[in-house]
């Protein structure tokens, strides 16, 4: 096994190292050990309730707890895992690079995480500062640099006797995903052929085989443009027997093989994936539940008791005889843990002080849900264009919707609005192409499935795709001349060849403007307030066939 390159405290270290030195799996013949396992994921910076009162860390802290006390009281053993993306999402989190949340996870008593996708967001000495204040490993098998391992592959945990070995896999499309300068050297290497190395050595090891994993749950391995994820990964891998997974921030709720609930309600009952012999799970995002898996092990035979998703104080609309609508509880109340909120605290007020400042109005709402800003044009992604274009004087913009991360409400509008749609801190860049260059690039985001975070938003441009293929293209009201010279804009992480586009930081007319993308939408807002968000509606600008 190969240790990281980036540094590891010395008892982390010594810890790890105890790996390979693991003795065989020692559960006891005849023997009923009983194991809980419990599970988060994409918590992208969420140590904080919502608005409305919804998750946070201090009341997740009350439901870890108290399972904890109940299966110790019934002689059983518990683990708390994460399936990777503690970074990014909430600007009180993102300005401080994820410190509150990193000892929150401390607070809570995780025991391993799954390194995801945005653990490079920012520079790789951000990455090993938040490793050395996790009091727990960060495991991946399939990351390289210089040929070995960036991160432990797994580590192996004695509860009792029961040998869990539980192996860390990051999803291989975080080549595509990641800042190219974040990641430099950096290998992503097929998870099903690194699965398929640990997993046997594991078996040596431990009674049970867990797959902490950011990689993703896609429907019966359809995976469309997307890297290979959970399902596709347990089909070719055997001797997994559970998946606790992430990335796709969905519940993993069947409602029959292969087929899972879309539309599943919190506190209902949910009854996981099952791939070649393997469980597959995940808690949707944010902290919004905590998964809970109950199983007894026995002679070898690892089995599925019970099965749930907590949710932490989600809250659901009810309309009264009168009409007017409130919110309510799916389930009691969850108190906020005292010693949780008391070091949670002063990050959230520093975040507030700093974010809390009105710059302008808006009369109807702007959209930016990961739902629909990957599927189809919206009026965020006609606006964020739009103000790249304005401040480049370039012909034309266009943003990948994965570099839009959140709506902005109807009403008053914040610098913190800005950085929750914002918040990857990229630069805006252009590039001068002539009317070919621009054809090609037009039909390379023809490409991008809707769904992707690839997908693309326009601002100065009229095209019709077709098939994966751009025609009838029009900048500027005049239809493309495959001679002329026209100025795209775009940020700093599509322009490096982030999402799978055609790289353009390496054209001889590339130029980063150095101008933060959340700035730039600052500024337009305030130029423009208060905004119509009719003015930025698509139309039929782009028209898909």
């Amino acid at each position: 096994m190969q240790l990281n390159r980036l540094g590891l405290s010395a008892g982390l270290l010594a810890a790890l190292a105890g790996c390979a030195l693991t003795p065989q799996p020692g559960a006891e013949k005849d023997k009923t050990y009983r194991l809980t396992i419990l599970h988060t994921n994409d918590h992208h910076g969420r140590f904080w309730p919502n608005s409305d009162g919804e998750y946070g860390m201090a009341a997740r802290k009350t439901v870890v707890d108290e399972i904890r006390r109940e299966v110790a009281s019934q002689g059983g053993f518990s683990l708390l895992l994460d399936g990777g993306d503690v970074n990014t999402g909430v600007p009180e989190s993102d300005l401080q690079d994820a410190v509150p949340d990193f000892k929150g996870m401390n607070l809570l008593g995780y025991q391993a995480m799954a390194v995801g996708n945005h653990e490079f967001d920012k520079p790789l000495a951000v990455l090993k500062m938040q490793r050395e204040l996790a009091q727990f490993p960060l495991l991946s098998a399939n990351i390289y640099q210089d040929g070995q391992r960036l991160f432990a592959p797994y580590q192996v945990f004695d509860l009792g006797g029961l040998k869990v070995g539980v192996m860390g896999l990051t999803t291989e499309g975080t080549r595509r995903m990641a800042h190219p300068d974040n990641i430099g050297r950096l290998e992503f290497r097929g998870v099903i052929a690194e699965a398929g190395k640990v997993v046997p050595e594991l078996r040596r090891l431990a009674d049970v085989v867990i797959a902490a994993t950011h990689m993703g749950h896609y429907e019966n391995g359809q995976h469309g443009s997307q890297a290979p994820g959970d399902v596709e990964m347990a089909r070719a891998v055997s001797g997994i027997d559970l998946v606790v997974g992430g990335h796709t921030q969905n519940p993993v709720c069947m409602k029959a093989e292969n087929r899972r609930d879309h539309a599943y309600v919190p506190a209902t009952p949910c009854q996981p994936d099952r791939q070649n012999g393997a469980w597959i799970v995940q808690a949707h995002e944010w902290g919004k539940y905590v998964g809970r898996a109950d199983f007894e092990y026995r002679n070898g035979d690892f089995r599925l008791m019970k099965y749930a998703l907590i949710p932490v104080n989600l809250k659901k609309p009810v309309t009264a005889a009168d009409g007017k609508t409130t919110l309510v509880h799916y389930t009691s109340p969850i108190a906020q843990d005292p010693d949780m909120l008391a070091l949670l605290t002063p990050y959230q007020q520093f975040g507030q002080d700093k974010l809390n400042v009105q710059i302008g109005t808006v009369d109807a709402r702007l959209e930016g849900d990961r739902d629909v800003v990957r599927r189809m044009p919206t009026n965020l992604g006609v606006l964020i264009a739009r103000a790249m274009r304005d401040k480049t004087g370039s012909d034309f913009a266009m943003v990948n919707a994965g570099g839009v991360r959140d709506s902005i409400a109807a009403g008053a509008i914040t610098y913190k609005d800005m950085l929750k749609v914002h918040p990857f801190a990229n630069t805006v860049c252009t590039a001068d192409l002539s009317g070919k260059e621009v054809l090609d690039y037009l039909n390379a985001a023809a490409k991008m499935n809707p769904g992707a975070g690839a997908f693309p938003q326009f601002a100065g441009i009229e095209l019709d795709i077709s098939a994966g293929v751009a025609s009838h293209v029009r900048i500027k009201g005049m239809a493309l001349d495959a001679d002329k010279t026209y100025r795209i804009a775009v940020n700093s992480f599509q322009a490096a060849g982030g999402d799978g586009y055609p790289k353009l930081s390496s054209h001889p007319s590339f130029v980063n403007t150095g101008f933060n993308d959340a700035q730039v939408l600052h500024a337009f807002i305030v130029a423009n307030t208060p905004l119509k968000a009719a003015s930025f509606e698509p139309g039929l600008a782009v028209l898909r066939r």
